[in-house]
């Protein structure tokens, strides 16, 4: 079976990431942009990081461009912006595709696990959020609108899930 775990990443200042790094951690995988009128939920996502990080959460931002070029600058860019914007501290990766030929295999495997409504699998817009359980598999996907705040009690109830037997 595969999970979260299974899959590897850019990171936004360059080496590969195994996310087998997050192993045992509740995960929310986030497609952002900085130009979008969702951006400010960087802030939702920044105050959900911090609030959870301790009972063993993550929120995972992997920078998009495919949706109307509302991402349009590099790495160093997009870290800059969100670092002064909005302090953000929880772990950023480069940027990415998230539909396509060309979407990261991670978005091949979350839209396949967790398809939107009426079983859609594109991902339709920036800030899509897909929860991940400590066992590396995807628990529920959240349209853009769904601001992070909403989302906080399946966060709480995730993070107070036990931890799966190794």
């Amino acid at each position: 079976m595969t999970s979260l775990y299974d899959f590897s990443a850019r990171d936004i200042d360059g080496p590969e990431r195994p996310l087998s790094e997050f192993a045992g951690r509740v995960v929310l995988v986030v497609n952002v942009a900085s130009r979008c009128g969702f951006t400010p939920q960087y802030a939702g996502l920044e105050d959900l990081y911090r609030r959870y990080r301790d009972a063993g959460f993550s929120v995972l931002g992997f920078p998009c461009d495919q949706f109307r070029h509302q991402e349009p600058g590099d790495e160093a860019e997009i870290k800059r912006f969100c670092t002064s914007r909005y302090d953000v501290t929880f772990p950023m990766f480069a940027k990415i595709d998230v539909n396509g030929e060309r979407a990261h295999p991670l978005y091949r495997w979350l839209k396949q696990a967790r398809p939107g409504v009426l079983g859609s699998r594109a991902i339709k817009w920036n800030f899509t959020k897909f929860l991940v359980g400590r066992d590396g598999q995807a628990i529920r996907r959240y349209g853009p609108a769904e601001k992070p705040g909403s989302i906080a009690p399946d966060v709480a109830a995730a993070c107070a899930a036990p931890t799966a037997p190794a």
